[in-house]
């Protein structure tokens, strides 16, 4: 399994937890099964089944952006960072 870190913002979703452990292959599995986990934390990361703009995910540090997007692999050593962007002034 694949480590998830939660964001503070999100960590009510998730019981506190700042992180979980969750299955996939690849970066767009990890997130739809940790969103199975816990559904309300789901809406915040996806809108019609593809990853909300706002929402920037890192596996080992590196941008999927620039990688494979959703289907860059993850291994069980991996970890996976959901960042959401912030806004304001």
């Amino acid at each position: 399994m694949s480590r998830v870190r939660i964001p503070p913002v999100m960590r009510s979703q998730t019981a506190g937890a700042k992180e979980v452990e969750v299955d996939g292959a690849t970066a767009g599995q990890v997130l739809h099964n940790l969103a199975d986990r816990y559904p309300s934390l789901g809406d915040q990361l996806f809108e019609n089944g593809n990853l909300r703009r706002y929402v920037n995910v890192y596996v080992n540090d590196e941008d999927i952006q620039y990688l494979d997007k959703l289907n860059t692999p993850v291994s069980t050593e991996d970890t996976v960072i959901i960042l959401p962007a912030m806004a304001g002034g």
